[in-house]
């Protein structure tokens, strides 16, 4: 008798870390489901990052950040005028403020304007009021020296997460990011960030780019990305023009 209740003990003990495990295994894919679900299913009803749009037709936006600087954005949009090209500059609201000349050059050439905030610091770091606050500030000063109301705005650093992506969308703004990253912030060479470009490019992509100082490479590699994306058969277009293709490809940003 004794014989029996051990081993029907060992059994029991068995059976119970068997059913412990298989509980825990499930409660893991379940969770990892759920985790997919945030990246690749993004409601309708709640705001998104902008990386790319999904479209058949051979559009490319060519996107320029500018923040500090005042000798990488005369090339640079001499360039894209004399190729008669279309881009989006997402200007920071101190640099629009302390460069008035660059700035009607912009306009003047009918470039898209749009906001890269006001302070060049990760918004998600901020309080809510604060986040308010550095969009506004920047929505103010740009719509004022522009004469151009921006409702397009990528963040400093490319910085969010769902609070920022809520205050934007109230405050009538689309937060844009990028699907191919030039890294021409890297200055990792002219013919490194023309073959990132060029080998990335799809029908509907946003490029980043960047006019400040601190990118010393960007104007010698864009001619080459211009001549070699139009070979290819790419219209170039501004982010709102190819935002208006079709339905764009969103991903939302879970909060950590």
């Amino acid at each position: 008798m004794n014989f029996f209740l051990v081993l029907n003990g060992k059994k029991l003990k068995q059976y119970f870390i068997i059913l412990i495990a298989a509980i825990f295994a499930a409660g893991i894919i379940y969770s990892e489901s759920e985790n997919i679900a945030v990246f690749s299913n993004v409601s309708n009803d709640e705001p998104a990052a902008i990386y790319s749009v999904d479209t058949e037709n051979k559009v490319i936006a060519l996107t320029f950040d500018i923040s500090w600087g005042e000798n990488r954005p005369d090339p640079i949009i001499d360039i894209l005028k004399e190729k008669d090209v279309k881009a989006t500059f997402f200007l920071s609201s101190p640099w629009t403020r302390d460069n008035p000349e660059i700035v009607k050059d912009i306009v003047d050439s009918g470039f898209e304007i749009g906001s890269h905030g006001h302070k060049h610091k990760n918004y998600s770091t901020f309080s809510d009021e604060e986040i308010r606050k550095q969009i506004q500030t920047a929505h103010r000063i740009l719509t004022e020296d522009t004469g151009t109301v921006p409702n397009l705005i990528r963040m400093p650093n490319g910085d969010f997460d769902k609070r920022v992506l809520n205050i934007a969308n109230d405050l009538n703004y689309k937060v844009i990011q990028w699907d191919t990253d030039s890294r021409d912030w890297m200055n990792p060479g002219v013919d490194h960030i023309i073959n990132r470009v060029v080998s990335n490019a799809h029908p509907g992509d946003i490029v980043l780019l960047h006019a400040s100082d601190s990118c010393k490479q960007t104007h010698l590699a864009l001619p080459s990305i211009i001549d070699q994306l139009r070979e290819d058969g790419y219209k170039f277009v501004t982010v709102s023009e190819l935002i208006n293709q079709t339905s764009v490809d969103k991903k939302e940003v879970k909060d950590q």
